[in-house]
């Protein structure tokens, strides 16, 4: 596979095609599926994950929902995913804005006798919709380079968690193209080392220097002045600007608010939850145990221990500098009602 040659999900020949995450950076192994409960089960598994993605990816198994289906079943059906769907994966507000789409368009067709091919292209507009978001993003967030800069990311926030080339890791991407970019320190994300499987895979693709440390190192690294600033992704971002992402984040931008180092956030509009005032309003997801008590299929821990394992965590808005969007690149005191 050349260089940059992947992708995270496509639709071809009324199935989708996707990439199964669990299985990078060793193995590229793509898997094909008309199912959406195949979905499900791979959004619940990891398999496919990011907030952008995950809301794509519940748009096309919605459309796939009715394609087989008789007109009179279709709306049993079609809601019988959807309520399957927004079970998956609880925090990824993208995910339930969605499916949100899909019902309103559903609901304003479901007479028509093309009701699948209605549901797929709204579907394929919300999947281009984010390519274009990634896009902007990436060109926005060259405003916030002072100079050429080694920087610090968590988690996976690329192509391998978007529609897109990504949100943080295009401002990333977008930056390295334009020169601005020295290096990048990828943050290795336990439990399940998205960043050092993920991101890795992602900067090596594109050709960005980097090294991958662990998740502990981060304060040290900013202490010797080796990060000029500091940027991630979201899963839920409030109206004040409390933003939900990856556990880890909350530690990295209370490192980066005591080193007195840049702390952004880069996310497309569909990821700001207007019916969230504030950061206690999230769900927090909590994964299975085994996350971290099993270690490559083997048992590292006894099996009588207990484990506090979400996913996410909440970063108060007062320690993030710059939210980045398609839209604008905003500072705090952040008011996204009216955006």
């Amino acid at each position: 596979m050349q260089r940059s040659d992947y992708f995270s999900i496509k639709f071809i020949n009324n199935k989708i095609v996707f990439l199964d995450q669990t299985r990078l950076p060793l193995t590229e192994h793509y898997i094909e599926t008309s199912g959406y409960e195949r979905i499900a089960e791979a959004i619940e598994k990891l398999e496919v994950r990011g907030a952008p993605l995950i809301g794509i990816s519940a748009a096309y198994a919605l459309a796939l929902s009715v394609a087989n289906t008789t007109n009179e079943k279709k709306a049993d059906v079609f809601y019988k995913a959807a309520e399957r769907l927004m079970r998956t994966r609880p925090t990824a507000v993208n995910l339930f804005w969605a499916i949100d789409e899909m019902k309103k368009v559903f609901e304003a067709n479901k007479g028509s006798e093309n009701i699948y091919d209605v549901l797929l292209n709204k579907a394929k507009e919300i999947h281009t919709d984010d390519i274009e978001k990634c896009r902007k993003i990436g060109e926005n967030g060259l405003r916030v380079f002072r100079h050429k800069s080694k920087i610090l990311t968590h988690c996976n926030t690329g192509k391998l968690a978007t529609g897109g080339d990504g949100t943080a890791f295009n401002v990333i991407k977008t930056g390295f193209r334009n020169d601005l970019v020295e290096f990048v320190y990828a943050d290795e994300t336990r439990p399940l080392l998205q960043g050092l499987r993920l991101t890795s895979f992602e900067l090596e693709k594109n050709g960005i220097p980097f090294n991958v440390q662990s998740d502990s190192s981060a304060a040290a690294l900013m202490k010797q002045g080796k990060v000029d600033f500091v940027i991630v992704g979201a899963d839920r971002i409030t109206l004040n600007g409390d933003t939900a992402n990856k556990i880890g984040t909350y530690n990295l931008a209370i490192n980066a608010n005591y080193h007195k180092i840049p702390f952004y956030v880069a996310a497309p509009s569909t990821t700001i939850d207007k019916k969230s005032a504030t950061g206690d309003d999230i769900q927090i997801e909590f994964r299975n145990k085994n996350e971290l008590t099993v270690l490559n299929g083997q048992q590292i821990a006894p099996d009588n221990y207990n484990a506090y394992s979400p996913a996410f965590d909440v970063t108060p808005a007062h320690l993030i500098t710059g939210i980045i969007t398609e839209k604008d690149v905003y500072s705090f005191p952040y008011n996204f009602l009216n955006e």
